[in-house]
């Protein structure tokens, strides 16, 4: 989960793009092949064709409307409108890791079986050109298993390349490629296995926790931006540790100016600022409905209170949090950043959602996030902080779509 402290800033690191190997013609039809490279990203994407003659005055073509169409269309996809088929070749070819379909209809209906297996959710990010007749989007599908007791949320980030039929300009191709596996060719079994891994049983509390959208999920880490919240904060001993629970708990418990008792939430941080991890504080999460004016002043002078969040990168795992568990999960998440051609900064967040007393340790979630940092500490590549909703987003979708142009960073570690 994120937290924010002041001085610590996003630094900006060259862009690794991925390399395509593009046709001389447009294709009448493509397969991809995954291959590995030895880079930050993981892989390289190849492509063979069957080429066909573009039409003329074709090979120019400005697929901006199409890039609008998505915009709007795409974020219905699993709603009651749906998407509109009108726009696809009855003969479009889709093919995901574990799916393949080769009309429309199959594509729809491989829609409706997500729908009544699961409860999916749809974030489009981005949308844009790639080729003379082919978009690429970048997403996130967040998809509840209803049909499980435990209801297991499977993660899955990506992008979609689209090809175009450049005599009609509908869609004749749509290829899906995970961020979280190596192998994306049909029928891949890393990719039932990490749909199974995901399955797993953690057991947290009923209780509310920070809101956070996934921009991007690896097999070593997800990249998330939280929504603003507030927590009451005083000093720790270490990440695994539990000195100053006591005096936030305290805080919500009625402790205040107003002696108001306020509603608890889930994780509990301890955060450490510096690269050794002994500069630790504690943390609890206040409602999300809370703003500072309406909270009551701690008892205590060595409570704050302050507002959060912003982009992260996250590992979860379970059992207990000892301080040498924390500590190797810290290395892991940071090897796996730099590997990415990341550039992570110090210090990180421990998130803790389970009384130790009351779960066994197996099903514990824990989160272990890297340096986050706030909205109004982003810096620019000019240096100059990102003041406005526009520069935001830009920057975060520079982020999320690694590979296009320079990256930002900010990493933390979560338990679950």
């Amino acid at each position: 989960m994120a937290t924010t402290f002041s001085g610590q800033h996003v630094r900006r690191i060259p862009a690794t793009t991925t390399s395509l190997r593009r046709p001389a013609a447009f294709p009448k039809q493509s397969t991809l092949s995954i291959s590995k490279r030895v880079s930050p990203l993981k892989c390289t994407m190849q492509r063979s064709f069957v080429e066909q003659s573009v039409p003329k005055g074709g090979a120019a073509s400005n697929l901006k409307e199409l890039i609008d169409f998505l915009y709007a269309d795409l974020p219905h996809l699993f709603d009651e409108q749906g998407i509109d088929r009108s726009m696809y070749d009855s003969r479009v070819r889709f093919r995901d890791p574990i799916t393949k379909h080769d009309t429309i209809d199959g594509y729809l209906f491989n829609i409706r079986l997500l729908k009544l297996l699961f409860s999916p959710q749809f974030q489009l990010h981005r949308v844009w050109q790639t080729g003379p007749f082919e978009l690429t989007t970048r997403w996130t599908m967040v998809m509840k298993f209803v049909l499980i007791p435990w209801k297991p949320e499977l993660v899955f980030t990506g992008v979609s390349i689209m090809g175009v039929n450049p005599e009609n300009l509908k869609f004749c191709s749509h290829v899906d490629l995970w961020d979280s596996i190596e192998n994306n060719e049909y029928f891949s079994l890393e990719g039932v296995l990490d749909v199974v891994r995901q399955l797993r049983f953690y057991k947290t509390p009923d209780l509310e926790t920070p809101n956070y959208e996934i921009l991007k999920r690896t097999a070593q880490y997800e990249v998330r931006k939280y929504a603003s919240f507030l927590v009451a904060e005083t000093k720790g001993d270490k990440l695994s540790g539990s000195s100053g629970f006591n005096d936030v708990a305290g805080y919500i418990f009625g402790k205040n100016s107003t002696m108001e008792k306020i509603p608890m939430t889930t994780p509990v941080f301890t955060q450490a600022n510096d690269a050794e991890l002994w500069e630790v504080s504690i943390q609890i999460v206040l409602p999300m409905d809370k703003e500072l004016s309406n909270l009551p002043e701690p008892s205590l002078e060595t409570i704050s209170l302050r507002k959060v969040g912003g982009i992260a990168a996250a590992i979860k795992f379970s059992g207990r949090p000892t301080e040498d568990v924390v500590r190797q999960k810290e290395k892991e998440l940071r090897s796996a950043l730099i590997q990415a051609g990341l550039n992570p900064i110090r210090g990180c967040v421990l998130a803790r959602y389970n009384d130790p007393g009351r779960t066994w340790s197996f099903i514990m979630l824990q989160q272990l996030n890297i340096c986050y940092t706030a909205y109004d500490q982003l810096k620019g590549s000019d240096g100059k902080t990102l003041k406005t909703q526009e520069e935001r987003s830009h920057a975060e979708e520079n982020f999320s779509t690694i590979g296009t142009s320079e990256d930002l960073l900010v990493v933390f570690l979560l338990t679950p």
